[in-house]
């Protein structure tokens, strides 16, 4: 799910505000910032990726325990 400004703010602890004017006037911090949130939003989707791997390598291992 996509944070919005307002998330990203309360994330944070900045006014909404705050983010505008960093993006106006402190472009690199801004720029920082952002990677951080994709950072973070890329980081959770591998680790569902990975729990999910996980699940089914389970289940494969079941099966052929069945075999035995």
């Amino acid at each position: 799910m996509k944070k919005t400004k307002r998330d990203m703010a309360y994330e944070l602890d900045i006014d909404v505000s705050t983010l505008y004017n960093w993006r106006k006037y402190k472009p690199n911090l801004y720029r920082i910032v952002m990677l951080g949130f994709k950072y973070n939003s890329l980081l959770e989707c591998h680790k569902k990726t990975y729990e999910e791997l996980l699940n089914i390598e389970n289940e494969i291992l079941e099966e052929i325990e069945k075999f035995k």
